[in-house]
């Protein structure tokens, strides 16, 4: 599958989702150097952070700072998580271009996550959208729902499509502006993907979908070209593979950005990104997690003689 020239919206979302069960917390410095390298290398899309109370997540306590550093870039589209309505006043006041909102739907999953049944989280987010509806248009964020075990949960195993399919549609009719499907544990495989994405597209032909997936059974790539396939232009990724959930026992990192836009490249999809430039960011990351374990296959492998980077 080529789609010269086609683009696709990658965004980094190591900040956030990279940090959040690391064991420490990172210096608020390194996280805008971490922000300027990704800038640098032509990254336009950042998840930077969540705002949660910081005695329960305190590798987000600056999440103020961070949004406000991150804001100051011309052009860059700022995206901050929020759980409950508390987060998404205080995400709201800090001018984040979008709004991520988690909804699981795994019944355990959300249960064990936020201590709320899917529905409750459904409603929060209702919530959230009249707050963001208060806001003069001008200004008021894009609402993003974060579906998270889409394809499979630590907790109850099998997640039905038809379960899927049921969420979508209350978030659609609670006001979402785009719908992120989440591999949260890794378990997600190809077939599984495009069948899931195909049925969710037949649902809410028109809705803005966003793939996030994890590679913690080397399934991220092949699962991204399954969404591909099915028409989705944008993706989540961590830069050296970093991140997981605290309530997804055993479900590493997040596809590495790097592999995903040597990927994307390679089959002649614009992104905007210098990989060179994105490879010697990860040095950043280096120096502030020296004990925590990176990944990456090109990072490791190098790039081929052979690689041309797509007209950015």
């Amino acid at each position: 599958m080529t789609m010269q020239s086609e683009h696709v919206v990658v965004q980094e979302v190591g900040l956030r989702d990279g940090l959040q069960i690391i064991p420490h917390t990172v210096d608020t410095d390194i996280k805008r150097r971490w922000i300027d390298a990704s800038y640098a290398a032509g990254l336009r899309h950042m998840e930077v952070a969540s705002f949660v109370p910081p005695k329960l997540m305190p590798q987000m306590a600056d999440a103020q700072q961070v949004v406000a550093h991150a804001l100051g870039l011309p052009g860059l589209t700022v995206t901050a998580l929020v759980p409950n309505a508390r987060g998404g006043e205080r995400a709201l006041a800090s001018g984040v271009h979008r709004i991520a909102a988690p909804i699981s739907v795994s019944e355990a999953h959300s249960l064990a996550n936020v201590r709320k049944t899917r529905y409750d989280m459904v409603d929060e987010f209702r919530r959230i959208r009249e707050l963001c509806d208060q806001g003069a248009s001008a200004t008021r964020p894009k609402l993003i729902a974060g579906l998270s075990t889409v394809f499979g949960c630590t907790y109850q195993g099998k997640v039905a499509q038809d379960d899927v399919l049921d969420i979508v549609r209350r978030v659609i009719d609670a006001g979402c502006d785009a719908i992120t499907l989440a591999d949260t544990t890794g378990y997600a495989t190809p077939q599984q993907v495009s069948d899931v994405f195909e049925a969710v597209r037949t649902l809410a032909p028109n809705m803005s979908l966003i793939g996030h997936f994890h590679d913690t059974r080397g399934m991220g790539l092949a699962n991204t070209v399954m969404a591909l396939q099915q028409g989705v232009r944008e993706f989540d990724a961590c830069l050296a593979g970093l991140g997981g959930c605290p309530h997804a026992p055993g479900a590493s990192g997040n596809v590495a950005t790097e592999d995903l836009v040597f990927m994307l490249h390679s089959m002649g999809f614009s992104t905007g990104i210098d990989l060179e430039a994105l490879l010697a960011s990860r040095s950043i990351v280096e120096e502030a997690l020296p004990e925590e374990p990176l990944y990456g296959f090109i990072a490791r492998a190098g790039l081929p003689k052979n690689y041309v980077g797509a007209t950015l």
